[in-house]
């Protein structure tokens, strides 16, 4: 019966909220409807996006048709209505996230030279004496020089001479090998 059932009669079914009206119309021009969005848009996952967003918003646009023209003219003015709108939108994401891969890779060579210092540091550390390497230790870790010298059990001028002599070996290290 739905096969002789026109497109319009369908339509104002399915804007009544009847699913297999829906259903009906929907099975006739899914694949019209796939073929104008892979015409507007280009590409085929670009296509397939659009032909199911149109799908999922249709029961609401149904709400809309009149029966003044035919469903596949409403249909296409929703499918280039929606084409426009999503390359608005794309258009709008575009100028916001410009920049952002530059700035994504600036800040991944960042995080690589840090990365690379702090290996570094952390090699170098093995070959300091051990009072200068636990002393650096404490303070890398936010520790006041108080603070560290209370858990060495030494003065607080004695951890601030040892910081001192840890950055002479680590210079003199760094010159040696050439390190970052």
């Amino acid at each position: 019966m739905r096969m002789t059932t026109s497109d319009e009669d369908l339509a104002l079914a399915a804007a009544r909220g009847d699913g297999a009206a829906f259903s009906a119309l929907v099975e006739r021009h899914y694949d019209r409807l796939f073929g104008l969005c892979f015409r507007l848009t280009g590409s085929r996952a670009e296509a397939e996006d659009l032909t199911q967003d149109i799908c999922a918003a249709l029961p609401a646009k149904l709400a809309t048709y009149k029966s003044r023209a035919r469903v596949t003219t409403w249909l296409y003015r929703v499918a280039v209505n929606a084409a426009h709108d999503r390359r608005r939108r794309q258009a709008s994401h575009g100028r916001a996230a410009e920049g952002w891969g530059d700035w994504e890779l600036a800040r991944q060579a960042a995080d690589a030279e840090t990365h690379d210092r702090l290996d570094w540091l952390s090699r170098a550390m093995t070959r300091l004496p051990e009072d200068l390497r636990d002393t650096l230790a404490l303070v890398l870790d936010d520790m006041t020089h108080a603070q560290a010298g209370a858990v060495l059990g030494v003065s607080e001028g004695t951890v601030s001479w040892r910081l001192s002599e840890a950055r002479k070996h680590l210079k003199a290290l760094k010159e040696k090998e050439g390190a970052p």
